[in-house]
């Protein structure tokens, strides 16, 4: 199983999140968070001058794939949907899940989700 973790802008969750259904993954985490990346934030103009806004709204998905997902789909439909081409559409980072269990069943593996 992999873990997908990826940083989107907020404007794109629902086209995002239609992509992910349209590809069979329907168990998603969605938070919303505050940071920036390289850019370190924007710069803004006002009447009253340039100010920098540091840290950026984004949202965080987690979503965890079986390994018979290609998963390779699932990003490049991330990347589709979420994808402006401008600095801060986002990261994507795919990490290695070794166990999952179900609580109220105690059942274990690929089969929970």
């Amino acid at each position: 199983m992999k873990k997908i973790e990826c940083f989107i802008r907020p404007e794109k969750l629902e086209l995002v999140k239609e992509g992910l259904f349209e590809k069979g993954i329907k168990g998603m985490s969605i938070y919303e968070v505050r940071g920036h990346g390289n850019q370190r934030g924007i710069l803004l103009s006002s009447r009253a001058g340039q100010y920098c806004v540091e840290w950026i709204d984004k949202l965080k998905m987690e979503l965890v794939v079986s390994n018979k997902v290609d998963i390779n789909d699932i990003i490049n439909t991330i990347i589709s949907k979420a994808q402006t081409g401008k600095p801060g559409d986002g990261k994507i980072f795919i990490l290695p899940v070794e166990e999952s269990i179900r609580i109220r069943t105690k059942e274990r593996g690929e089969d929970i989700l």
